[in-house]
């Protein structure tokens, strides 16, 4: 999922981009309210976080603006918590709104809320590969019936391999879906991320599962044991 973060105060942007990031996010920042409405107009995302108080263009500009051409879910900050600003923020189109200060906790269950709203998976297959099984909405990842604890990026990397199993992924193709990022040719953040999940997937178990096709990717397949 990819979120857009306008909001002119550094701090606080990367406050929601970290927490965001972290939790399994792609997230875009934008600082002002004419690059905002640009990236809002023109990009893919699942999700916009709009502050309210922007140089130039103000937050219920960009929105009014971006009603006019995309119906993605949009979630408002503001410090100013009267009733006619949110009643404003709503009759222009917003779909949730939140007074600052706020707890990360309550802005990624308004995030997931929104996004579930707009993007139902409850229809999502369970996915599996020999015994390996991986509920995406659950968020649950299973082996021979034992349950795998992974972070919010390993989960989204094995979901991705799982995925697309049987077929060769490239480093670049990884980073790119994972990561929403392409990374320098010397940045071994692929390698490392593999690593770790062979450690919870592969290494308790004699049936490997994740392999390496040398001078093109990753695959994960199930393959006779030797």
């Amino acid at each position: 999922m990819k979120i857009l973060v306008i909001d002119d105060e550094p701090k606080a942007a990367e406050y929601v981009r970290q927490g965001l990031s972290e939790s399994g996010y792609a997230v875009e920042v934008a600082h002002s309210g004419t690059d905002g409405l640009h990236v809002a107009v023109t990009g893919d995302h699942d999700l916009i976080i709009l502050d309210v108080m922007l140089p130039g263009i103000d937050g219920f500009a960009v929105l009014s603006a971006l009603r006019t051409s995309r119906k993605v879910p949009v979630l408002m900050l503001s410090a100013r918590g009267k009733t006619d600003d949110k009643v404003r923020g709503f009759d222009l189109g917003a779909d949730d709104y939140l007074v600052k200060p706020f707890q990360f906790p309550e802005l990624l269950a308004r995030v997931r809320t929104l996004l579930k709203r707009s993007h139902p998976v409850a229809t999502e297959p369970v996915l599996r590969t020999a015994d390996l099984e991986i509920d995406p909405v659950r968020h649950r990842a299973t082996r021979a019936g034992q349950r795998i604890d992974l972070s919010a990026k390993e989960f989204a990397l094995l979901t991705l391999l799982a995925q697309r199993a049987g077929e060769v992924l490239s480093r670049t193709q990884i980073a790119s879906l994972v990561w929403d990022i392409h990374f320098e040719s010397d940045t071994n953040v692929v390698e490392v991320a593999i690593r770790r999940l062979r450690l919870k997937i592969d290494d308790p178990f004699e049936n490997k599962l994740i392999h390496t096709v040398r001078g093109v990717g990753y695959v994960l397949e199930s393959r006779e044991v030797a």
